[in-house]
């Protein structure tokens, strides 16, 4: 049986969008996730949404237990995993509220843990990660959006860096000639620690700012973050509605 887990980032994980909505606390070997799971359903598909950071936002990027995270919604018999994520551009062609559907990522966090694997005792581990995010997953996205005629890029390397500062002027132009196209701060040791779960992994990144990577726009500012994300959630809110009853 299909059942969709979906980590909701800030402002994307709002339970009003399940039926017969209801919380489940799971315990897991790496502690508590980041929040309780909220079950129901979209249009009778059976769904588990997990708030990346807290219910109040209170866990920055680097304190989110992934491990947690991953390992609950598996746990609760997740077959899939949806992510969503506010993302800064670092190319003049995706622009604000546009949607990104990411095939790569590139990890420069430093303080993460980023496997299951902390022994091998019983063998080696070594995840294969060519493709980190489910080719199926992206194009049931990629489709939708079109669906939807919502403004979006069919693919894109995402940067994921510690914060929970943003970046220097030399880091986001580093990261663009490194072949990012857009960064955010949770993305990549949340792909690689599912695909390490065997579970099928994709996300919807909402562009919300141009980082600091050109001179004639003003840099990022959080205030400036949710408030383009407040005006272009629902792009996102409805991309997963219509989404989730497709996966099989």
């Amino acid at each position: 049986m299909v059942k969709i887990g979906i980590i909701g980032g800030s402002g994307l994980d709002d339970p009003k969008i399940l039926k017969d909505a209801k919380e489940t606390e799971i315990e897991t070997p790496y502690g508590m996730p980041s929040s309780r799971l909220t079950e129901g359903t979209i249009e009778g598909v059976q769904v588990a949404l997990i708030a990346r950071h807290g219910k109040k936002h209170q866990f920055p990027p680097t304190n989110v237990n992934y491990r947690a995270n991953i390992w609950a919604l598996k746990k609760a018999g997740c077959t899939h995993i949806l992510a969503t994520t506010a993302v800064g551009s670092l190319r003049e062609e995706i622009g604000r509220g546009d949607l990104v559907i990411p095939d790569q990522f590139i990890d420069f966090t430093r303080h993460r843990i980023i496997t299951f694997h902390e022994s091998f005792e019983n063998g080696a581990v070594h995840t294969p990660m060519a493709e980190p995010f489910s080719k199926e997953l992206r194009n049931i996205l990629i489709q939708t959006c079109k669906e939807l005629k919502l403004k979006h890029h069919e693919k894109g390397t995402v940067v994921t860096i510690e914060g929970p500062r943003f970046s220097t002027k030399a880091e986001s132009r580093m990261f663009r000639l490194w072949g990012a196209d857009i960064i955010n701060m949770s993305i990549a040791p949340e792909a690689a620690l599912a695909n390490e779960a065997g579970v099928p992994y994709a996300a919807v990144a909402m562009s919300t700012d141009y980082d600091c990577i050109f001179d004639d726009m003003p840099p990022v500012t959080w205030e400036d973050i949710l408030k383009v994300f407040g005006q272009n959630v629902e792009k996102v809110t409805n991309v997963l509605l219509a989404a989730i009853p497709k996966i099989k």
